[in-house]
């Protein structure tokens, strides 16, 4: 039901798979076809009919408009010649895969002019309708929600594309990511820089030398994330949502490796088609340097308002209590307030950013602490299929009380954090694609001992399902 839905949506578009020239950004209507010269016939031998490659591409897009896949395979092959043409073939190529029942060939050749041109916006359309036929309904509402991104899209149209994305939201049921990579870190341990702290006993300060476990170290690991989440319709306007997220940081031995569980369970309502609320309930459990350092439960709420097309305002709060193995001083509750703003540009590109306070009532008031920040992020589409991402956060954060012996005052830090990635889902490996990425995090702190810095590269593969 819902292909034939996005079928409609596209019929709008065009009456037959017109595309764009090769230096075009969009594709249009298909200029009337050019007559072929008249045929050369001699009295004795085969008739031959000259053609230049655009006379040859519009002779089979006649073909293929008339279902005449047979001959129009012919010419596509000689057009495969012509310089120039490449995305023309590669369209035609998949639309006849598609309308004969081969979504993996008709998939593959429009992920390919995607990846040289991420502009085509119908191509992007006709991704989409290819990837629902596939099942593949979270890969087509991303593709669909970037053709939707283009200003040059008719508003009708637009709408319609709008409607297919709500009804492939509500019949969503489950998305997976996976990544693995290498990640060599400047700061396994998340140490401080200093050699030497000042401890005060009473009306003296003495500089002491750190040992050397509680300074920074250097070393390579191997890093493995995966996220799931369920979104099941309960009836009506309700859904069930579910989500598992694992994430692990292994080094040479246990000291300093990482390891971290997180689900998640709930339920979406969605007030119109422009509003939802949702509402979860949360238990995590940390491992470091293997034992369980924390074990967190509690809930997060909150809600999704569509301003338009291209821009979308969101509100979330988490409530978590924590309970820690190495130091009940850390155990008490924490909670965050997130508000967030999404807009596109450039039709491939997504920016969003970010305000938040997060709070922690601790045992120990020295650990307690409000955080307020602000975080921006751009992420997008680039031709001969990279993909790029970029942003970063900056914070202040003010304990309750000091620690004395190392100051009479609270501590207060300056928090900063930056990341760059870079990927190419044009290349595939068993269905993962290269990435690499770069984080680097730091902390300048009115007390030595916490002042951090932090470099991690990522070198390895994800995948999208």
């Amino acid at each position: 039901m819902l292909h034939r839905f996005l079928a409609a949506v596209l019929l709008l578009l065009a009456p037959w798979p017109a595309v764009a020239s090769s230096g075009a950004a969009e594709p249009s209507m298909a200029a009337p076809a050019p007559v072929p010269p008249p045929a050369t016939c001699p009295a004795a031998g085969p008739c031959q009919v000259r053609l230049t490659a655009s006379q040859l591409l519009a002779s089979a897009e006649r073909l293929v408009h008339a279902g005449k896949y047979p001959e129009a395979r012919a010419l596509i092959a000689a057009l495969r010649l012509a310089p120039g043409f490449t995305m023309q073939t590669r369209f035609l190529t998949g639309y006849m895969a598609a309308q004969e029942g081969d979504l993996a060939t008709a998939a593959r050749e429009y992920k390919a002019i995607l990846a040289d041109d991420p502009n085509q916006t119908r191509v992007r359309l006709e991704l989409g309708r290819t990837m629902i036929a596939m099942g593949q309904s979270a890969a087509a509402d991303r593709q669909l929600r970037l053709a939707q991104q283009s200003r040059e899209l008719d508003p009708d149209l637009a709408r319609l594309v709008r409607g297919a994305r709500d009804v492939i939201r509500s019949a969503r049921a489950f998305r997976a990511d996976v990544s693995l990579a290498l990640a060599p870190d400047t700061n396994i341990n998340n140490a401080t820089d200093a050699r030497t702290v000042d401890v005060h006993l009473g009306d003296y300060s003495l500089p002491l030398e750190l040992d050397a476990g509680a300074r920074r170290r250097s070393g390579t690991g191997q890093t493995a994330t995966a996220s799931t989440a369920a979104r099941l319709p309960v009836g009506g306007d309700l859904f069930f949502l579910g989500n598992l997220d694992l994430s692990g940081l292994n080094y040479s031995g246990t000291r300093f490796d990482d390891y971290l569980v997180q689900a998640a369970a709930g339920g979406e309502a969605q007030l119109s088609n422009d509003a939802s609320v949702s509402a979860q309930v949360i238990g995590a459990q940390r491992w470091y340097g293997g034992r369980v350092a924390s074990r967190q439960i509690g809930v997060r709420g909150g809600g999704q308002w569509s301003l338009d097309a291209t821009r979308r305002l969101g509100l979330q709060l988490d409530v978590r209590r924590t309970d820690t193995e190495f130091d009940r001083a850390f155990d008490g509750w924490q909670g965050g307030l997130y508000l967030s703003y999404e807009t596109s540009f450039r039709r491939t590109f997504v920016a969003a950013g970010q305000a938040f306070v997060r709070r922690d009532w601790l045992n120990a008031k020295a650990y307690s602490n409000i955080e307020v920040g602000v975080g921006a992020n751009v992420a997008g589409e680039l031709p001969r299929g990279f993909n790029v991402g970029f942003g970063g956060s900056v914070s202040r954060a003010r304990f309750d009380a000091a620690i004395p012996i190392f100051s009479l005052q609270p501590r207060r830090d300056w928090r900063v954090t930056s990341q760059v990635t870079l990927g190419n889902r044009k290349l595939r490996v068993l269905g993962f694609s290269p990435q690499v990425s770069w984080a680097a995090t730091g902390i300048l702190s009115s007390l030595d001992l916490y002042r951090t810095r932090r470099s991690r590269f990522s070198i390895g593969l994800a995948r999208y399902f």
